[in-house]
């Protein structure tokens, strides 16, 4: 089928029935793009024709957002886009905003309101490409179009308030190279109160981020700084836009613009007296610490630690006792070997003794009763080993020189732990007992029953109990007596003792005369940041720096430009030291009490500074000399 023939259109495109429709983007084809006044999007603003008009800016709306798209790429584009946006501010506004207090919009005006705001928008977009933006700060209808709009249009609707936000946009393109008239300039030709009261009157976060970044832009310019004003609107909204932490990018055009602000002396020197000054303070050192990320390092300072149980209980090897021996006497041999072992040894898996040692201990406990019975000989009491104990045997290590063992038994162990009876003033000649209840059986039995008369004193140790009767004396006696089980411990006590190095003796008859042991935590741990602070609490950093300057002006502790001092961004200075020695020595009485008021400020903030880390060193250099300028106010 052949190919029906239609009008030309923009984007219209109709294909053979056989052959796939292309995917063209009729927004690069070259007769919408090429560079010549006989250009088709060109032709179409300047047809008048409403279909035409709008088919060619919502081409260029879709073209703008491009960093190919140039302006002076198609001659007379420019002027063609300034048409409705300079309608719409030299009477189209006014227009607009009386017939929609009333009615609703006729269909043209509708549409002219339209065209003016899709030119701007291609417009402001197109300005964010640095050649776009030198196009159009070096064209004379800009600059014309951006102040008429200032001075005539209020963003009070929607409508009004897209438009200026468009507008102080795309001033931002031209700010930075705009030098500012003087101020007896007509009014007319000076942006500065027009966007002054904007921000006054506006609560809308955009137009407010887009005026503050747009003041800051001019003022970056040392030859607008005079325009500068103590009571500007837009420094109370930067100062009231300061806690609002969590908006960075509101916070950023705020803290901006009151570095610019700052950084003009003049106004600094004002600042001080401002009455919001020491709450400033506080939530530009609050940006700083909000936004710095830290780690915990802990530095291990101390060498090794020894430490033993608090409760070691000494032991000594198992001796037979009296009715033990005369028990293992009567018995006959093998029988009295077999109980022996099991009284004088333990099974212990890694324990061994030499056969030596076994065979003597056998022969010594039993040589003064052999004339009753005849001892074993030296081989079968090591065999008996096996008997009693299942898993120990007899065994020749290899040498030189061989070692004969008994391995899997090991020495009974008795505890040392013995209850001395202190009673006739510490001189009882009784050995020590076992237990506190055979001590206790002891002075009932030997010192308090066999005491003459129904009443007795107590004569244990140093006491000086008065006589008392018997009864309750056998119940004062306990007193004295100590427990048979340890004192529950604290559960913040630990289980270990530390000792003084390795090896060292415990327990010691004395504790007290024990060196003193090293610490068992000696480490540091501390705070340090990871990452380089962001711009907005360098900025924030750079205005506390300028009032600490401004307040510590005339005393030792405020930096100066020298060799060991490199200066203050954004602050000029020309004099030498003497002659602003001189200079700070006449300053007026309001800037003393300015200076007074923010060395009193900046004591305050000096805890809130001490939290403060920065990773570069130059930068918490700052923050220690504002600290330590806090401390000396504070003892001055």
């Amino acid at each position: 089928m052949a190919a029906t023939a239609v009008p030309h259109r923009a984007g219209s495109y109709t294909p053979q029935a056989s052959q796939p429709r292309p995917n063209l983007t009729d927004d690069y084809e070259r007769w919408y793009t090429e560079a010549s006044p006989n250009n088709r999007m060109l032709l179409a603003l300047r047809s008048g024709i409403d279909t035409e008009v709008a088919w060619a800016l919502d081409r260029l709306c879709r073209l703008c957002n491009n960093e190919q798209f140039l302006l002076r790429a198609i001659p007379g584009l420019t002027d063609a886009l300034f048409e409705w946006p300079d309608w719409y501010v030299n009477g189209g506004a006014e227009e607009y905003t009386r017939v929609a207090a009333l009615f609703s919009l006729p269909p043209d005006l509708e549409q002219k309101q339209r065209y003016a705001f899709e030119s701007l928008f291609i417009l402001r977009n197109a300005a964010l490409n640095q050649p776009n933006a030198d196009e159009l700060a070096g064209h004379p209808r800009t600059r014309n179009l951006v102040l008429t709009a200032l001075h005539r249009v209020r963003p009070k609707t929607d409508s009004t308030t897209e438009f200026m936000l468009y507008i102080i946009e795309l001033f931002q393109a031209v700010a930075p190279v705009l030098i500012l008239p003087p101020p007896e300039a007509p009014a007319l030709a000076n942006p500065i109160t027009p966007l002054q009261e904007i921000l006054a009157e506006s609560s809308n976060r955009s137009i407010i981020i887009a005026c503050l970044a747009t003041l800051e832009l001019l003022m970056t310019n040392p030859l607008n700084q005079t325009h500068l004003r103590e009571t500007a609107p837009a420094l109370e909204v930067s100062l009231r836009m300061l806690p609002l932490l969590h908006d960075k990018v509101l916070l950023d055009a705020a803290v901006n613009y009151l570095y610019v602000h700052l950084a003009y002396p003049p106004m600094t020197k004002a600042f001080l007296l401002h009455p919001k000054m020491p709450a400033t303070l506080k939530l530009l050192v609050s940006i700083l610490l909000s936004e710095q990320v830290e780690e915990t390092v802990t530095l291990e300072i101390g060498g090794p630690v020894h430490t033993t149980p608090l409760s070691a209980e000494s032991t000594k090897d198992h001796q037979l006792t009296k009715e033990e021996l005369e028990r293992l006497t009567a018995m006959a041999e093998p029988e009295r070997c077999f109980e022996w072992m099991k009284t004088m040894f333990v099974a212990k898996p890694d324990g061994e003794l030499t056969q030596v040692d076994f065979w003597n201990l056998y022969k010594d406990a039993f040589t003064p009763y052999q004339d009753q019975q005849s001892l074993l000989v030296a081989s079968e009491v090591i065999k008996n080993v096996t008997v009693v104990f299942s898993h120990a045997q007899a065994m020749v290590l290899p040498g030189p020189p061989q070692r004969f063992i008994v391995r899997g038994v090991d020495r009974r162990k008795d505890s040392t732990a013995a209850f001395k009876c202190l009673w006739d003033r510490s001189e009882c000649p009784a050995e020590p007992f076992a237990s506190p209840g055979e001590l206790y059986e002891h002075v009932l039995g030997e010192h308090v029953n066999s005491a003459e008369g129904s009443e007795a004193t107590c004569e244990w140790a140093t006491c000086s109990h008065s006589a008392i009767s018997k009864p309750l004396l056998r119940a004062h006696v306990l007193t004295h007596l100590p427990d048979s089980q340890q004192p529950p411990r604290d559960p913040s006590q630990s289980d270990v003792i530390t000792l003084p190095s390795e090896g060292f003796p415990h327990p010691v008859p004395d504790p007290t005369t024990r060196p003193p042991p090293p610490p068992r935590s000696a480490s540091i741990s501390y705070k340090r940041p990871t990452v380089d602070p962001p711009s907005s609490s360098l900025t924030a950093l750079l205005c506390i720096r300028a009032l600490f300057r401004a307040s510590f002006a005339s005393s030792d502790a405020a930096p100066r430009v020298d060799e060991d001092h490199f200066g203050f961004p954004g602050i000029v200075e020309a004099q030498d030291d003497q002659e602003a020695d001189l200079e700070r020595s006449r300053g007026t009485d309001s800037e003393k009490e300015g200076e007074r008021r923010g060395r009193k400020a900046f004591v305050g903030i000096r805890y809130l500074l001490e939290g403060v880390r920065i990773r570069n060193e130059t930068l918490m250099g700052w923050i220690t000399e504002m600290v330590d300028a806090g401390i000396t106010g504070t003892t001055s």
